[in-house]
């Protein structure tokens, strides 16, 4: 089919009262099926997880269609009406729909969705990016309550092109729905043949279940029509996986293409540049031993390579209770391991998604040993080094010792139970180091 409208969806949702922009997506492609038109594809597509009012994945929807940019875009607009959670305060629907293929958007609108997955980007300035595209395609959009949605749905009608121009491959969810009359109730899935289904299929499905803590990653706790959602790198397995799950009756489902599980969020950056509400890859050395703190999460800090100045810019990084075994991974680090961290900044502090160990401290300062007697020496007075007081032996200072670490080279990751949406799991490959993956 020769796709003639590229239809954006966004913020369809409540946190409270359920609802999912996915479903409001798959319910549009069904009715302009309805309609006599053809669907090429639904695109989900995960903007930055830094922003604060989003919920949870962040999604916004395209739906690729061969229907007049009229047709298309009533059609949208009758769904909102019908579906979306407007009473909800934080909910702030926006639709566009583009006229012409979803590869041949104008430049800006696929600019303007690169951004938003690494951004925090304004109403503003996606209502001047449409203003200008307006004079290249036909273009039609609406927005409800204070029209925060329109910066998703505009820049889920770029995904297609954005990640053409990135040279982002795509990964797939199937998302099986649940009938209206169940959503808010508890949800009825056999945990081990979705287990065993994802055993079966791993690794070209991913994060399915959590094997160390135990859970069915795919089934979500929120009170919309989600009853499972199926992540992997090829379609069809997705579908197996689905199909071999036992659960209560669904309603309906549909397979996304989408950049889940790419790392699209992140952006190189130095310690020095790293700003609130972006997501980075940062290279540093642990400056300071990893603490424990009040609630389980764990902090450590580290400063820019290469840079032993008192006054060295440092940047403090944090694994939260939620990330649970990762947890370890970081309390393992020590003063002088050089690392990549990668993760979201916010109020000052990275919040930890993955990290390389590029270099480990073999070596710590120790108090010398007795050559003569073997035991522990004694300060012999600030800066006048260590005296055995049995031999009356001395040393001038602190020894280098070896120390065994329970960290080697290469990448950690938290568990799939922690894993945001568009976080690349270490299994799909591609990185710099050895990779030490979560399941």
């Amino acid at each position: 089919m020769t796709t003639v409208t590229v239809v954006g969806l966004d913020d369809t949702d409540s946190r409270e009262a359920g609802m999912c922009t996915t479903y409001a997506a798959a319910v549009l492609a069904e009715r302009l099926r309805g309609r006599g038109a053809s669907v090429a594809r639904v695109c989900l597509v995960r903007l930055n997880p830094a922003v604060e009012y989003k919920t949870r994945g962040n999604a916004a929807l395209a739906v690729h269609t061969d229907a007049a940019v009229d047709t298309a875009f009533d059609a949208a607009r009758a769904l909102v009406d019908d579906t979306a959670v407007v009473d909800d305060p934080r909910t702030n629907p926006g639709v566009v729909a583009l006229g012409g293929a979803p590869g041949a958007v104008p430049e800006a609108v696929a600019d303007l969705s690169g951004r938003a997955v690494r951004e925090v980007l304004a109403r503003e300035t996606a209502r001047d990016v449409l203003a200008d595209a307006a004079g290249a395609v036909e273009t039609r959009h609406a927005t409800w309550g204070d029209g925060r949605g329109l910066v998703g749905a505009l820049a889920a009608t770029g995904a297609w092109r954005a990640w053409a121009e990135d040279g982002l491959t795509p990964t797939y969810e199937h998302i099986v729905y649940r009938p209206r009359e169940r959503w808010g109730t508890e949800r009825s899935v056999d945990a081990a043949s979705v287990f065993a289904a994802a055993d079966e299929a791993y690794p070209t499905v991913w994060d399915t279940v959590d094997r160390g803590e135990r859970e069915t990653v795919c089934v979500p706790h929120t009170p919309g029509p989600v009853l499972y959602g199926i992540r992997g790198d090829a379609p069809d397995a997705c579908r197996r996986v689905a199909a071999a799950i036992d659960s209560e009756p669904a309603e309906r489902a549909r397979t996304f293409v989408t950049n889940q599980g790419t790392d699209a969020h992140l952006r190189d950056g130095t310690l020095a540049n790293a700003r609130d509400g972006r997501a980075y890859r940062l290279d540093g050395v642990v400056s300071e031993p990893p603490e424990t703190r009040r609630g389980g999460h764990v902090f450590c800090e580290l400063r820019a390579p290469g840079d032993d100045r008192a006054d060295a810019v440092t940047l403090g990084c944090a694994a939260f209770e939620p990330t649970k075994r990762f947890r370890d991974r970081v309390r393992a680090l020590r003063v002088g391991d050089h690392i990549t961290a990668c993760g979201e900044v916010s109020d000052g502090t990275l919040k930890l998604e993955k990290f390389a160990v590029r270099e480990l401290a073999r070596t710590e300062p120790a108090t010398p040993d007795c050559p003569d007697c073997g035991r522990s020496m004694s300060s012999a007075g600030r800066g006048q080094g260590y005296r055995c007081r049995d031999c009356d032996t001395s040393a001038p200072g602190k020894v280098e010792r070896a120390v065994e670490r329970d960290l080697e080279r290469g990448w950690y990751e938290v568990p799939p139970c922690a894993r945001r949406h568009i976080a690349k799991p270490l299994v799909r490959g591609g990185f710099d180091a050895p990779t030490h993956p979560e399941r």
